[in-house]
């Protein structure tokens, strides 16, 4: 069970992981080993599931979003397991997920400029067979972020 400490703990390290286990504790009011104590649940027990750096795009030369929109004749659990392989080892793809609705699934890609996408489109072609592909550029991030709300958990 969380308590409202882990919570805030859990927001600080969302924030900045790099955050050292003394500044935590002081924002959180516990002492340095209590809150190593804690944090260490929390990464045991899953809440934390790993700790990353965010690069900024545009320095790695990736500045341009695009998202493929799906559409596929097939269901089959062997087709999707191809679909996932083939989009696996394709590091452009940055997300994907499967949809309710008009479309099947959709592809979030970071590219170094809109004309590269075709480049991942046919990678993805010739390893799997897709009904239609329908892609959109992102014009502007107005939100962006992994955080997620942390009033949810228990």
């Amino acid at each position: 069970m969380l308590d409202e400490r882990d919570r805030k703990i859990l927001s600080l390290l969302q924030e900045d992981a790099s955050l050292s286990v003394g500044d935590l504790a002081e924002k959180v009011s516990l002492s340095i080993s209590a809150c190593s104590r804690r944090i260490q649940r929390l990464e045991e027990t899953g809440y934390v599931a790993r700790r990353i750096a965010v690069l900024d795009r545009d320095k790695m030369g990736v500045p341009t979003t695009v998202f493929a929109l799906i559409k596929t004749a097939h269901h089959a659990d062997d087709w999707i397991e191809t679909f996932r392989k083939a989009i696996a080892d394709i590091p452009e793809i940055v997300e994907a997920h499967r949809l309710t609705g008009n479309y099947d699934y959709i592809l979030k890609v970071v590219l170094p400029r809109v004309e590269h996408y075709d480049v991942i489109y046919k990678q993805i072609v010739r390893k799997v067979e897709l009904f239609d592909v329908s892609a959109s550029i992102s014009m502007e991030i107005l939100k962006s972020g992994m955080a997620v709300p942390v009033d949810y958990a228990r």
